[in-house]
């Protein structure tokens, strides 16, 4: 009698539960019934072959299939962080929410995605290295030898797992799928100890969950025009020999590969035909996701992950919407980028896909005209005066200019002849971080006569220090010691122009990166003169804003927003910029999630007050930009482009 009664209870049991994941309906069940899902891509035969895109496209693909997705980027460096890295060796440094200084394509990650990603989603050699020797001072290995092989390996896989389950897009739980890059090719040393951790770990987390994309080249021998695929088929052939095996081949190549081609790649790299999908050159890299659909490459990836009967069919039509939006864009903005990292574009990433944001929202094409900043200095104008005329001419050409973040001494005297130009010219004006602290400087020497005001970065023995280092900075470790990180700015007037770009909120919240800030000291001297500090931290001393009111756009910003900027929701004091440059009479300021065209914008100052949902700094207004926009190198020729 007791085990009928035992029995029946937990067939009620069984049947209550049954009946609750069954009203959870599909996406829900789908959260609360299976393990996390991992999409590895990998690259081979050359480097910058497009990993990052490649991943942030399947990422966009699984999204648009109703599936939650985050990303973890794995860079086989032993820095710790990008932090300490030169623009010149890895792009840029992007800055995230939490402070993290981590690699460029983390930012693709959130522009793609919409979502916002933490340090510990950006894994190094280092990070590893640094865990498992703490771990071995506080005795944790109870005395073993400790070796690559099982501790470094583990201590990857157990980092990508928890990193894996915390949420990124705003809602609770853990993500769906989780889309893994692998930085570096395949045969890199460097990199041995991640590929034997990720063989362990698709054994570990077994069949089902795990799928691998490899993005090869296959080119094309311009003498006898023959897509050759042998470097795929070596390449395919060492990763097999690594313990990993592809699910799919992703081949990058110059046109659509043929169909022979496919069916040689499919028989000598063991891989099914319809799992081989072509990356061919196109006008954008936001095709990607449409090219990967077209294949698709979906299916194949549902598939491996046995998603099939969970995801639905991609919604696209938004995502093909916004890349033919930039075919009919026809009139031009002109910005001068002054900096002194002009020859590598990726070193100003963010900004450039911020003016991208701005200009596509106000219906412009945007042109970027690169401005080495030493160039502009009085000793070029002897040296090589070439370039000093060259310099000088694209400056005076352009609609806008944008000095953007930096350090160092280098080229700080041409950003200052810009800023004033600018100034004195009534040109559209936006200083970032360093940006900021030269439009102070040059104030501070043409307006209020201190000649020899500068910052102690620049000239540590200075008598009149506009810019000083902040009290707790370090001297002595570069890496992570800067003010880095999301941090709340409140806006001490309410007219100005920057409240209103941002929806006359009372304070903002944007991403710092900088070890010095304005003079607190020389503050009521250059108010006085005509300079407004607008912005200020929590403790009212430190300036985090500055405009010019008698100009018609003259902002610098501490922060770096740039970083928040979205296809749609572009940063506002960029959206400012680009508004003033193109010289346009309207201005767009999001209303309780409306957008209203007003008369008589932020370029004259005479916007009227409005209550603004809007919060930490993204501008809610509904995504009618296009996801590609055109730049210039300096020499007038426009190259492509993209959000």
């Amino acid at each position: 009698m007791p085990d009928i009664v035992t029995r029946h209870f937990f067939c009620c049991i069984a049947v209550i539960i049954l009946s609750f994941f069954q009203s959870q309906g599909p996406a829900k069940r789908l959260v609360s019934c299976r393990r996390m899902k991992y999409v590895l891509v990998t690259g081979g035969v050359v480097s910058g072959l497009g990993k990052g895109v490649t991943a942030s496209s399947i990422g966009v693909l699984l999204k648009a299939c109703g599936l939650r997705v985050t990303s973890i980027k794995i860079d086989p460096y032993l820095n710790t962080d990008a932090g300490t890295m030169s623009p010149f060796e890895h792009g840029e440094v992007f800055v995230l929410d939490d402070g993290g200084e981590v690699d460029l394509d983390l930012g693709n990650y959130e522009r793609f995605l919409d979502i916002k990603l933490t340090r510990d989603n950006n894994i190094t050699t280092g990070k590893i290295f640094q865990s498992v020797i703490e771990k071995e001072r506080r005795g944790d290995y109870l005395g073993k030898t400790v070796q690559v092989v099982p501790h470094i390996t583990d201590a990857i896989q157990e980092w990508i797992e928890r990193v894996a389950k915390t949420p990124v897009d705003g809602k609770e739980g853990p993500a769906d799928v989780c889309v893994i890059e692998l930085g570096g090719t395949i045969g890199d040393i460097e990199s041995m100890p991640f590929i034997e951790a990720l063989g362990q770990f698709s054994y570990r987390v077994g069949p089902g969950n795990f799928c691998l994309v490899h993005v090869s080249l296959v080119p094309v021998l311009n003498v006898v025009g023959e897509q050759k695929t042998k470097p795929t088929q070596h390449s395919v052939r060492q990763l097999r020999g690594l313990g990993l095996t592809p699910n799919i081949l992703a081949c990058r190549s110059s046109k659509e590969l043929e169909d022979n081609v496919k069916a040689k790649l499919s028989q000598f790299c063991h891989v099914p035909l319809s799992n081989i999908v072509t990356l061919h050159d196109v006008p954008n890299i936001w095709h990607i996701p449409l090219l990967l659909k077209d294949q698709n490459a979906h299916e194949a990836i549902l598939k491996a992950l046995n998603l099939l009967g969970d995801a639905t069919e991609p919604n696209m039509l938004e995502w093909t919407t916004k890349t033919k939006v930039y075919a009919k864009l026809r009139e031009a903005v002109r910005i001068a980028m002054v900096g002194k990292y002009t020859g590598l574009s990726d070193a100003y990433l963010s900004v450039l896909k911020a003016l991208l944001h701005a200009s596509v929202d106000q219906n412009r094409k945007l042109v970027v005209d690169w401005v080495p900043a030493g160039d502009l200095e009085d000793v070029s104008s002897k040296e090589t005066p070439d370039a000093y005329k060259a310099a000088w001419d694209l400056l005076k050409g352009a609609d806008g200019i944008l000095v953007p973040g930096g350090f160092g001494d280098r080229g700080v005297q041409g950003k200052i002849l810009a800023t004033k130009y600018a100034r004195e010219n009534n040109v559209p004006f936006l200083g970032i971080c360093l940006g900021m602290q030269i439009a102070v400087i040059e104030f501070a020497r043409s307006v209020l006569g201190v000649h020899d005001a500068t910052s102690t970065e620049f000239d540590p023995e200075t008598k009149s220090p506009c810019v000083i280092f902040m009290p707790e900075g370090s001297k002595t470790y570069m890496g992570g010691t800067m003010r880095l990180g999301s941090r709340r700015t409140y806006f001490q007037v309410a007219n100005c122009k920057s409240v209103k770009l941002y929806g006359n909120v009372s304070y903002i919240d944007e991403r710092h990166r900088h070890r010095y800030e304005v003079n607190p000291d020389m503050i009521s001297q250059l108010e006085n003169a005509g300079l407004s500090f607008v912005g200020k931290d929590e403790t009212g001393k430190r300036m985090e804003i500055v405009e010019l009111p008698s100009h018609p756009f003259f902002i610098g910003v501490q922060f770096h927003p740039e970083f928040k900027s979205r296809p749609g929701k572009p940063s506002p004091p960029f959206l400012g910029l680009i508004a003033a440059a193109c010289e346009m009479r309207t201005t767009v300021l999001p209303t309780n999630g409306f957008v209203h065209k007003l008369s008589n914008g932020v370029c004259n100052g005479h916007l009227p007050k409005t209550k603004a949902n809007l919060h930490n700094g993204n501008m809610l207004k509904p995504s009618n930009g296009a996801l590609n926009g055109v730049y210039t190198n300096g020499n007038g020729r426009y190259v492509d482009g993209s959000w």
